[in-house]
């Protein structure tokens, strides 16, 4: 039986890999998924023959506590699922990521406390002679780790849904930041060393605490680079609480994950030309900004007729989504405005900056929910060159991937991050509810440059006025 939960558990961990791998292109995201889902499905009936289930003698209240589990946390997942608006994606991958460093932070203080109980009883002197040295080692580093995912997320998910104002923060809020660290890692000492239960109390209480007061510093426009750096966190604990079970299927997709995150967000802080310890620390979207007319200039206003004739006699459109179109839910009038321009013999492409909108990929999902094909999606680096021959870019909902303040004023927290070039057009129309600052709190040049127009207005109703107006011609 051992030999074929081994096995199982090898093809389960092989379905995780392809299935990322096939994640990785929108073109077979889906059938990763698939992939993925099976290798889950397969590692989680293994469970229930595993050796220390089935000949416990308690194994009928295991085997009912695992059935209760999976019937509760699917059909949770399964209801809110379906039910999840594409705007509060992100807030749902959160929740996720977070619930995934709870369960492997639970699993480490079942461990513990397991090891605890023999201390006490007297069958081992200290929890590595209970556990082993390197397992003890792993099941400390993974509950830290595993905590911190689990509040951190837990904020993360409460700053995306607006229910934390991120401008409040504690008074000298990092120094308080590293006494806590300090004191959170003198507790795991003391697990490791102490073998009773008021140390493990207090580390774990303090690692929650941790989560939470290094979350809440960062900034909402860094929200997506957190989201993947607790995905891969979440990882890295799953691997090691793998470890400490002896689960490879465990380890193997923990680590995984915990190097697709780290990797995914090294790429993510590199696109805004700065370290994932700067995203903790710089508060980039801690405030919020009007933008005004004055020494920049004024906006200058276009209505939705004018500049659906202007599109529909360009040469080329480039058309740049941010946050605010996934709140108008305007990606489906975005692709029928397309199909209309393309039947014009317009050109029309879509530019995608890496961090655009709350979390990874976010926009990708919106447009090809909506039916946009995948070959008329571009990268920023791929892109950019092109906005010089670009006679209109329709910007609907972005703001701080187009600010030219990036490349210019060496006082903005934008300063050299790499941008999506929309000034380059011969003409730019942005698509924005009012004249907001954009989630950075950043005001944007490009909202005053000669070659841009403001259409103001919610953006499912301002791209229906340049469809009509399309229409008409």
């Amino acid at each position: 039986m051992n030999i074929i939960i081994q096995a199982s558990y090898f093809i389960a961990a092989a379905l995780f890999i392809l299935g990322l791998k096939q994640m990785s292109s929108p073109v077979t995201a889906r059938r990763g998924i698939v992939w993925a889902g099976a290798g889950m499905v397969l590692a989680t009936l293994v469970t229930f023959f595993i050796p220390e289930i089935i000949d416990s003698d308690h194994v009928s209240t295991n085997l009912t506590l695992i059935v209760v589990a999976i019937a509760v946390g699917g059909g949770f997942a399964w209801f809110s699922g379906k039910k999840v608006a594409m705007t509060d994606m992100p807030q749902m991958i959160a929740m996720y990521n977070g619930m995934g460093g709870g369960a492997a932070a639970t699993i480490a203080a079942v461990e513990l406390l397991k090891a605890t109980r023999e201390v006490e009883a007297g069958l081992a002197s200290s929890i590595p002679d209970a556990l082993g040295a390197d397992v003890t080692v792993l099941a400390i580093l993974g509950a830290l780790i595993g905590t911190i995912s689990f509040s951190g997320s837990i904020i993360a998910w409460a700053k995306l849904d607006g229910r934390l104002n991120t401008s409040k923060l504690l008074p000298k809020q990092h120094f308080i930041n590293a006494i806590v660290a300090i004191a959170t890692i003198g507790f795991a000492v003391s697990v490791y060393l102490a073998g009773d239960l008021t140390p493990i109390i207090i580390f774990f209480a303090l690692a929650l605490i941790l989560g939470v007061f290094i979350t809440v510093p960062v900034g909402g426009a860094d929200m997506p680079v957190i989201i993947s750096l607790f995905n891969a966190l979440t990882g890295l604990a799953v691997g090691f609480e793998g470890y400490v079970l002896g689960n490879a299927a465990m380890i193997i997709a923990g680590i995984v994950v915990g190097s697709a995150g780290s990797l995914l967000t090294q790429l993510m802080a590199t696109a805004m030309n700065r370290s994932v310890l700067n995203v903790f620390f710089a508060g980039v979207g801690t405030g919020t900004v009007a933008v005004t007319d004055g020494e920049q200039g004024e906006m200058k206003e276009i209505q939705g007729q004018d500049a659906g004739i202007l599109m529909a006699f360009a040469s080329q459109v480039v058309i740049i989504p941010g946050y605010g179109m996934a709140v108008a839910q305007a990606q489906h009038k975005v692709w029928e405005l397309t199909q209309l321009l393309t039947a014009k013999g317009v050109m029309v492409k879509f530019a995608i900056h890496p961090v655009a909108g709350r979390m990874p990929g976010h926009m990708n999902v919106l447009l090809a929910e909506a039916g946009v094909p995948y070959d008329m999606i571009y990268d920023m680096d791929d892109i950019n060159a092109d906005f010089k021959n670009t006679t209109v870019t329709l910007i609907i909902g972005a703001n701080d991937v187009v600010n030219p303040s990036a490349k210019t004023d060496t006082s903005s927290p934008l300063y050299g991050m790499p941008i999506l070039d929309a000034m380059d057009s011969d003409n730019v129309i942005v698509i924005k509810r009012g004249r907001g600052a954009g989630f950075s709190g950043v005001e944007n040049p490009l909202f005053f440059a000669d070659n841009t127009k403001m259409l103001f207005g919610d953006g499912q109703k301002a791209t229906n006025e340049l469809i009509q107006a399309v229409k008409e011609l």
